[in-house]
């Protein structure tokens, strides 16, 4: 047993079937009576749904909410908390309107309840990444920890297969990466290693049948637990290439996250293989990065940097803003490495191929 250190987080989580329908009785919980419903432009028409439910609680609703949380979006989002006089921030949707409510969070205080509707997992976490000027900063702060999750598995019923798969596999990154991250200790692991077990149960369920409650339920509560270990520990190499990529050259998120995971865990399961050695038995595979590699490619996610929209002109300088900014990584960072990493991912060649 290694020496650890473990802070439990303060939060309620309130997970089910219909628990949206809680939101209004969570908010007199805490004396809240002014709610600024959140949502991306997509998903309006669920947030005035969400005011309608809440009444006189409901302050106002809004819909602008972006992918990489622009700081401009969100003095916009302020501009109408102010107006409102709101006590509260209601955030429904992925990680786009979380990202969102905690960056209202971080500059008023104002508590939240966090609705979310895909796998991101970040509801669960104080952290905030926010982008602007083209370069995307993160931080770890309490002021950003939404004080309640809803989880209701109703609301991700109809979140396309597709989309759920990239969304699965963002969750499980963070729980890989918490398998052997710097700070990482034996009950962070345990609920590491139960995350991917649920999602790898649930995903190749969702992509054939979308609509099995079962295995929406098992992937809903794997976002939950890897989402536990994001918010519980630090992250290294692969969380780091995914903000780079997103926040400098603009990236979807979790196909990001799904395109580089097995590719970043092939560059660190050199150094940290039998950390890894969970994720392999799950996959039942001889590598961690194999058998992500191979479940990915199973559940039919993006593969390569390029459909995603990257340039292989833009990967000189996507390595050099890695290597300009450093930080902690189980295995050493080394420019010719990494230009191989994203190469390899570039091209969707098999992770590991120009270590």
């Amino acid at each position: 047993m290694y020496p650890f250190v473990y802070q439990a987080l303060s939060q309620r989580v309130v997970f089910g079937s219909g628990t949206i329908d809680q939101v209004g009785d969570e908010l007199a919980r805490m004396d809240l009576a002014k709610a600024l419903v959140l949502t991306t432009p997509q998903q309006e028409e669920t947030g005035r749904k969400m005011l309608e439910a809440l009444g006189a609680r409901a302050a106002d609703l809004f819909a602008g909410a972006a992918m990489h949380t622009p700081v401009e979006v969100t003095e916009k989002a302020l501009e109408q908390v102010n107006a409102v006089s709101a006590d509260c921030v209601v955030s429904i949707g992925g990680g786009s309107t979380t990202g969102l409510g905690k960056a209202i969070a971080l500059r008023t205080d104002l508590p939240q309840i966090v609705i979310p509707t895909s796998y991101a997992g970040s509801e669960a976490t104080p952290i905030l990444g926010e982008t602007k000027d083209g370069a995307k900063t993160t931080q770890r702060s309490m002021k950003v920890l939404p004080e309640v999750i809803v989880y209701d598995v109703d609301l991700t019923m109809s979140l396309p297969a597709k989309m759920t798969v990239t969304s699965g596999l963002n969750a499980i990154a963070h729980s890989v990466e918490g398998l052997y991250t710097q700070d990482r200790n034996p009950v962070i692991s345990i609920i590491a290693q139960e995350g991917i077990a649920a999602l790898t149960r649930a995903l190749p369920v969702i992509h054939e049948r979308p609509d099995d409650a079962e295995a929406r339920s098992d992937a809903l509560y794997g976002a939950w637990a890897c989402g536990t270990v994001l918010g519980a520990v630090g992250m290294a190499l692969h969380h780091k290439i995914c903000h780079v990529l997103g926040g400098s050259f603009d990236l979807p998120h979790a196909e990001t996250h799904s395109v580089i995971l097995p590719h970043a865990t092939a560059y660190n399961e050199r150094a940290v293989a039998r950390e890894l050695t969970p994720v392999a038995s799950i996959f039942q595979s001889e590598s961690a990065a194999l058998g992500l590699w191979t479940f990915a490619r199973r559940l039919d996610a993006p593969m390569t940097l390029s459909e995603l929209g990257m340039k292989q002109s833009d990967l000189d300088r996507a390595v050099g803003i890695m290597m300009n900014n450093p930080y902690w990584n189980p295995q050493p960072l080394l420019e010719e490495d990494l230009r191989g990493l994203l190469d390899d991912a570039f091209f969707g060649r098999a992770p590991g191929a120009s270590l």
